[in-house]
């Protein structure tokens, strides 16, 4: 009887020494009281580390007091993200020995004691406690069909002329089955004759050439990329500077794209290249078990959904998320005059399908692009981005749509062919489709004899790195032909480089020397002579287009 009574104290006494362990906790949680607004924090605590990391090491020169906020809210989010957890697990606790009691009858105290828990787990998170509360949030929103239309141009108001953008058409060439106009785009930051040759300054620079070189060149309209402003310095420091053109010293136009293009086709940047070309880098193309390709592996592609896409940057790995709202609001702190929306870029090889798929994802990322950008248009006008592969369904599509929407010119882009033959038969085709008082642009390609063929298809602007990237390995654009300077037969030619063509005042002979001594000389000289070749190129075109015999 008496080791009976002993074990029962026994018993009870560890039961209140667990009870009492218990209740401390919950004392000593309780006092905290975080609050419950922590719920409506966007980021977690892994995604805030991730901002933080990117403000303190990407380059963005954030200010003292914008990263001290951040580690505020992620000590804030921290510690909210803590406490649910130990909330939750005190439940399940809970739960387990009220269950070992005989359920909620069976122990007033427990069931007393559980229902504070998820009251307080309610106050925290503002929702009531489920056990599997994350899989029914993620079960509840269901995926938007990929082949959902995009906004009607209903929802946007009808296209008209800016007055601090505006497409002025001089002379439409009357040669029979031509198509070639000379233009004049007028922009914040000056006037772009057309047809006109863009070359891509990646960075905010052109490499190795320097901006006043560029200007006496003829360089009217510049390209950028928001792909590597965004990863370093960052727009936010771009427009403590006043925007690119202060930023970079030019006053002269400028078009940034949306940054798209190279987070599809961009694995690792080569530092002797301008940046991705159009066309130039394919993205690895998965095989399935018949050998068939199948989707693609886009090296710093992180995932595309409805919302964007997740990237990882280049320079430290940190996840980078580009929407069509922040891609767009990248550009509007660049302060480029022409500004491109967001786009999805899929390679040559995919099915009818997945092309098919990807035009209607990329017009609806476009309107919420527009619908950004109407939003705030700060003197800058927006291209549309017509897709479609060489389908000739899909692109006829895409024109049709895009140019229902009051966007300020039409751009060319997506997949553009295997080779110039197939991009010339959709250009063909494609450039009678998109609106002749809008100015249109072609993405990406730019090199001498597509310019040739491209402008009498009534293409106005394209951009290019071709000519600068060659020049850089000795390859010079000349009206006689492409001179490859690095050949012995150049060493004691004392003639100009291009006696048909205005350009830099050296010798073929002193360039040949320059790049047998790897001079950093050489490269500023060879690229800054092909910028003078593609911009009399260009003039030369447009006196023909004026004469009509282009």
């Amino acid at each position: 009887m008496l080791l009976q009574r002993a074990l029962l104290f026994t018993v009870l006494l560890c039961r209140a020494v667990a009870f009492t362990r218990l209740a401390r906790t919950v004392a000593v949680r309780t006092p905290r009281r975080l609050s419950s607004s922590m719920s409506d924090e966007p980021l977690s605590a892994k995604e805030l580390r991730k901002e933080l990391r990117r403000l303190k090491h990407v380059g963005a020169a954030a200010p003292a007091a914008e990263i001290a906020a951040m580690e505020a809210r992620l000590e804030a989010r921290a510690a909210w993200e803590k406490e649910v957890m130990e909330v939750k697990g005190s439940i399940t606790v809970a739960t387990k020995r009220l269950r070992a009691a005989g359920g909620e009858g069976g122990d007033d105290a427990l069931a007393a004691e559980l229902e504070a828990l998820r009251a307080r787990y309610g106050e925290l998170t503002g929702e009531a406690y489920h056990k599997h509360a994350r899989k029914a949030k993620k079960a509840a929103a269901a995926p938007v069909d990929p082949m959902a239309e995009p906004p009607a141009a209903s929802e946007f108001p009808p296209h008209a002329a800016r007055d601090y953008f505006r497409f002025e058409v001089v002379h439409e060439s009357k040669k029979p089955g031509s198509r070639a106009r000379v233009g004049r785009i007028h922009t914040p930051h000056g006037v772009i004759e057309t047809p006109c040759f863009v070359p891509v300054g990646t960075n905010g620079a052109l490499k190795a050439v320097d901006g006043r070189s560029a200007a006496e060149a003829d360089v009217t309209l510049m390209f950028s990329n928001t792909y590597h402003l965004l990863v370093h310095p960052g727009p936010d420091t771009v427009a403590k500077a006043g925007g690119l053109h202060k930023f970079m010293n030019r006053d002269a136009p400028i078009i940034t794209d949306s940054g798209g293009f190279q987070v599809f086709s961009l694995a690792e940047p080569d530092s002797d290249e301008d940046g991705p070309e159009l066309k130039m880098k394919r993205a690895k193309r998965k095989r399935g078990d018949d050998g068939a390709q199948q989707g693609t592996s886009h090296g710093s592609l992180v995932s595309v959904t409805e919302e964007g896409v997740v990237f990882k940057s280049y320079r430290d790995g940190v996840e980078i998320k580009l929407t069509p709202e922040s891609s767009v609001a990248a550009q509007k702190k660049l302060g480029g005059d022409i500004i491109i929306p967001l786009d999805e870029l899929p390679p040559y090889h995919v099915t009818r399908d997945r092309l098919n798929a990807s035009v209607q994802l990329s017009h609806r990322w476009m309107a919420r692009s527009l619908k950004a950008h109407l939003a705030d248009p700060r003197k800058q006008a927006m291209y549309a981005v017509v897709h479609g592969g060489v389908d000739r369904e899909f692109r006829e599509r895409s024109a049709a749509y895009l140019s229902s929407l009051p966007f300020d010119g039409m751009a060319v882009g997506g997949s553009l062919g295997k080779d110039r033959a197939e991009m010339l038969d959709m250009l063909a085709w494609l450039m009678p489709l998109l609106p002749r008082e809008r100015p249109n642009h072609l993405l990406g390609i730019a090199d001498p004899e597509s310019c040739a063929a491209v402008v009498p298809l009534g293409v106005d602007t394209m951009d290019s790195c071709n000519p600068t990237r060659i020049a850089r390995h000795g390859t010079l654009l000349t009206t006689q032909g492409n001179v490859k300077i690095k050949a012995t037969q150049y060493r004691e030619d004392f003639g100009p480089i291009d006696p048909g063509c205005p350009s830099v005042p050296h010798t073929r002979a002193y360039l040949h020397h320059l790049f047998k001594q790897n001079e950093p000389l050489a490269l500023t000289l060879a690229s800054l002579h092909n910028i003078y070749y593609m911009n009399h190129l260009m003039r030369d075109m447009r006196a023909k287009i004026l004469r009509d015999e282009l």
